[in-house]
C-alpha cells in the first residue's frame, strides 16, 4: 500500500493507494507548524477507522508546495512507517515528462503531477484547470509535454480580497446559485453573482483564448476541491477529476518501482 500525500497551500491530502484504487483519502489544513507526532496520531486514528495497520503502507510518496511543510512529512515517513519518504520532482521520483516552459525548475510539483495523470487517463491535447487557492490553467499536448499556463487568484482569496476591503460587505459563503440570473436583488445575492459568475466569465475567457491558440481539439479536465462548485454553471468540462494529484503520484510510483 501507498500513503500519497498532496500538500498545498491550504490543505494537506492523505491518500491510501494499491495500485491504480484510491483506498482512503483524509484532508487536514496546511499547517507548516504541524509535527510529524502530530501528524502521526492523527493519521493513525483514521487508518484504525478504515480498518489499516501502519505496516500495510510501504511506501510514502510527497508531492509539496509549501516547502515548511516538506520535513515534518518526511520525519513522519520515517519515523512511524519506516520508509525513507518519496519526493515528486526529487530523484529518484523524476517527472518523467518535457517540462516545456522557461523556467521548468519552477513549475509546481502538484502541476507537474496533474499532467502525468490527466495525460495517462485522456491522451491528445488538454487544459487542466486545478481550483485550488489559486486556480491553474495547465496546457498539455498531445504527446503529455507540459507546455505552460495560467495562475489566476483562487475564488476565496478574490472573496476575501473583497470582504477586507470593503468595510460594510459581509462575509459570504461560496456556492453556485441556484438561477442563472446575473441582477441580483440583494446585497448577498450581488455579492455572490459578482463573484461566482464573474469567476465563470474568467474560466470561459481565458479557455477560450487558449483553446484558439492551441489550434488544436482540446479537452478540459478540472480537478481540485472547488472543481464541483462550477460544474453546474459551466459547460467546458469534458471530465472533473477530482484525485488527479494523488492519481499522478502512484502513477509516478508505479514507474519507480518498474524501473527498480
Amino acid at each position: 500500500m501507498l500513503l500519497a500525500i498532496d500538500a498545498g497551500n491550504t490543505n494537506i491530502v492523505f491518500a491510501l493507494v494499491d495500485g491504480d484504487a484510491i483506498k482512503a483519502r483524509w484532508r487536514i489544513a496546511t499547517d507548516p507548524r504541524r509535527t510529524a507526532d502530530e501528524y502521526a496520531v492523527w493519521l493513525h486514528q483514521l487508518l484504525q477507522l478504515e480498518g489499516y495497520e501502519r505496516s500495510a503502507i510501504e511506501a510514502v510518496i510527497i508531492a509539496t508546495v509549501v516547502p515548511r511543510a516538506l520535513h515534518n512529512l518526511e520525519v513522519l515517513a520515517s519515523k512511524y512507517f519506516g520508509v525513507t519518504a518519496l519526493v515528486a520532482g526529487r530523484p529518484p521520483v523524476e517527472w518523467g515528462i518535457t517540462l516545456d516552459v522557461d523556467e521548468p525548475q519552477n513549475v509546481g510539483a502538484d502541476r507537474a503531477v496533474n499532467v502525468i495523470a490527466a495525460h495517462r487517463r485522456h491522451p491528445g491535447d488538454l487544459i487542466v484547470i486545478d481550483f485550488g487557492t489559486a486556480t491553474t490553467f495547465d496546457v498539455v499536448d498531445y504527446t503529455g509535454a507540459y507546455k505552460g499556463g495560467i495562475i489566476a487568484p483562487g475564488i476565496n482569496l478574490s472573496l476575501d480580497a473583497l470582504v477586507g476591503a470593503a468595510a460594510k460587505l459581509p462575509r459570504i459563503a461560496i456556492e453556485a446559485p441556484d438561477s442563472a440570473s446575473v441582477i441580483g436583488r440583494t446585497t448577498t445575492s450581488q455579492m455572490l453573482v459578482g463573484i461566482y459568475f464573474g469567476y465563470v466569465s474568467m474560466i470561459e475567457g481565458l479557455v477560450g483564448r487558449m483553446k484558439a491558440e492551441v489550434g488544436r481539439p482540446v479537452k478540459i479536465i478540472a480537478t481540485g476541491g472547488l472543481a464541483p462548485l462550477f460544474e453546474r454553471h459551466v459547460k467546458l468540462f469534458d471530465s472533473i477529476e477530482p484525485d488527479l494529484t494523488i492519481q499522478g503520484l502512484g502513477i509516478m510510483y508505479d514507474r519507480l518501482k518498474a524501473r527498480l
